[in-house]
């Protein structure tokens, strides 16, 4: 039950949720392309990132100085089943979230 927990835990952010739709989208994709696409801080994706990893969500590599994740292609059948019903039913854009970057309007 400890798993489960700790996946839905990971799931529960909207930041945490978008990286996992952008990586199923894209496959494998580097800290600073998430940082670009979901207008996150680094230290702040960092963490998400570190969550869905201790979680079991993703797996990460070293490519040079980079770090590159993708989903975690041995989760469990029952596990994937519930990321993907819990993906499926959600639509994460930038701006859900509290620590997303709101653009802000130039004033008239």
């Amino acid at each position: 039950m400890a798993e489960i927990d700790s996946l839905l835990v990971a799931l529960a952010h909207p930041a945490r949720r978008g990286a996992l739709k952008l990586l199923t989208e894209r496959g494998e994709m580097c800290l600073c392309e998430f940082i670009e696409q979901l207008h996150i801080p680094q230290p702040n994706m960092s963490r998400h990132m570190g969550m869905l990893r201790k979680a079991g969500l993703v797996t990460d590599r070293r490519d040079a100085r980079w770090v590159r994740y993708r989903r975690n292609a041995a989760l469990s059948a029952d596990l994937d089943a519930i990321v993907n019903a819990v993906m499926n039913g959600t639509d994460v854009r930038p701006g859900q979230a509290d620590d997303f970057t709101i653009p802000q309007e130039d004033a008239a």
